[in-house]
């Protein structure tokens, strides 16, 4: 089966899930692709939305707010943030 007859979320979710463990630098590949990988077939398409917005971000940063090394700014503050870096924080990507 091509990419182009799968159905739309399927193909989205891989795409989703490659820029997720290809993010650039080991750690975040780490602390979102493994959050991702856990999670991603329970995603609503509005969760997807939000994680796709995460995956915008600079890796330096995410890096340093999943570990706790700098808090979240308001800015960038969202549910689905929260929820990577507790799963970061407690040491189970999908928890």
């Amino acid at each position: 089966m091509t990419e182009n007859s799968l159905p739309t979320d399927d193909v989205r979710r891989r795409r989703i899930l490659f820029r997720a463990t290809h993010r650039g630098s080991h750690e975040t590949d780490i602390l979102i692709g493994g959050f991702v990988r856990a999670r991603l077939p329970d995603l609503s398409t509005a969760e997807m939305d939000a994680l796709e917005e995460i995956m915008e971000l600079p890796d330096t940063d995410l890096a340093d707010w999943l570990t706790g090394r700098r808090p979240i700014p308001p800015a960038a503050d969202s549910p689905m943030l929260r929820a990577i870096r507790e799963a970061a924080l407690l040491g189970k990507p999908g928890a």
